[in-house]
């Protein structure tokens, strides 16, 4: 009788999603678009602000047994084409007459 070996390079590995607009929607869009890709919730960690009850974001925390490389690469930083401008640049164009960014 032969015995399976274990696959030894499988491991336990995270995914953890940040959500900076916690409300209802976002927490279900979250959920709904990892757990079919295989990924198990393995909790919430909200983060408030001592000046309202709701939260100001929300980590959601997910498991699934895989091999390191499997998991996607970092994600590059925005372009600049994409990036949002700083404000206090912004401001001092518009206070120059400059209209355009």
């Amino acid at each position: 009788m032969k015995r399976r070996r274990k696959d030894v390079g499988k491991s336990l590995l995270y995914k953890v999603v940040e959500i900076s607009n916690v409300d209802e929607h976002s927490l279900e869009r979250t959920l709904n678009e990892w757990v079919p890709q295989g990924w198990t919730l393995d909790g919430v960690q909200f983060a408030m602000r001592e000046s309202s009850k709701r939260p100001s974001m929300a980590f959601v925390m997910f498991t699934r047994m895989g091999h390191v490389s499997e998991l996607e690469a970092p994600r590059a930083p925005p372009s600049q084409a994409t990036a949002r401008p700083d404000p206090y640049e912004r401001l001092k164009q518009l206070a120059e007459g400059g209209d355009e960014p």
